[in-house]
């Protein structure tokens, strides 16, 4: 099965096209790209995406966050589980090799540490941040954050924009609203300051959703 659109088909052209870009983005590399994926692939995941993920998964609620994950395959759907594995796939992390120029073969990460589904639910947020460098399993350093955003009908009356920040955390040079089918490729850094601390405001039927993937 294809996962990606067809303009976006021929993933070596795609990263090539893409790698100055990658490279010269301020405050630190990175890069969006818009409508990637085929969206009835998300369609199914948004479908799949467990109404009561704060029972199942982990809840996060303290001074610099408010938010809920998931990274347990084995209460994850079929769909969901299929489309992380091609994330993790050759054929992904090539793309990935070349668009950002990093020269150690990428590894993913099996355990989705601090990966998976993340929800963000009325008022829910996360402050601005450095992510870990090391992951303990497997005792690898990180390289790259990958999101992919769920969320239709989202804009910026909405909240929950990422927001990249200059390594002295005084600025936030980038806001980027978190709508559907939209992915952010980024390098990990002690200084890659990112986060969402602008509080998500929804309906409470509604959520700000999310993939995140972490590569080694």
């Amino acid at each position: 099965m294809s996962y990606i659109k067809a303009n976006f088909n021929n993933l070596d052209f795609v990263a090539l096209n893409n790698i100055e870009k990658y490279k010269i983005a301020k405050p630190f590399s990175h890069i969006i790209i818009d409508d990637f994926f085929k969206e009835e692939i998300l369609n199914n995941i948004i479908e799949d995406f467990p109404k009561d993920l704060e029972k199942i998964g982990d809840k996060f609620n303290n001074k610099t966050e408010l938010k809920f994950g998931l990274n347990d395959p084995r209460k994850l759907s079929y769909q969901t589980n299929n489309f992380i594995n091609f994330l993790n796939s050759s054929i992904f992390i090539n793309f990935l090799q070349k668009l950002t120029s990093i020269n150690k073969n990428l590894i993913p990460d099996p355990y989705l540490l601090g990966g998976g589904l993340h929800e963000l639910k009325n008022s829910g947020f996360l402050n601005i941040h450095a992510d870990f460098n090391r992951q303990p399993k497997m005792n690898l350093d990180r390289r790259l954050n990958i999101l992919i955003y769920l969320n239709k009908s989202w804009d910026e009356r909405n909240g929950g924009q990422l927001e990249l920040w200059d390594k002295d955390m005084k600025k936030c040079i980038q806001s980027i609203v978190p709508i559907f089918n939209r992915m952010v490729i980024f390098s990990t850094t002690s200084f890659s300051y990112h986060g969402n601390p602008n509080k998500v405001n929804c309906a409470n039927s509604n959520s700000r959703k999310s993939i995140a993937l972490y590569y080694y």
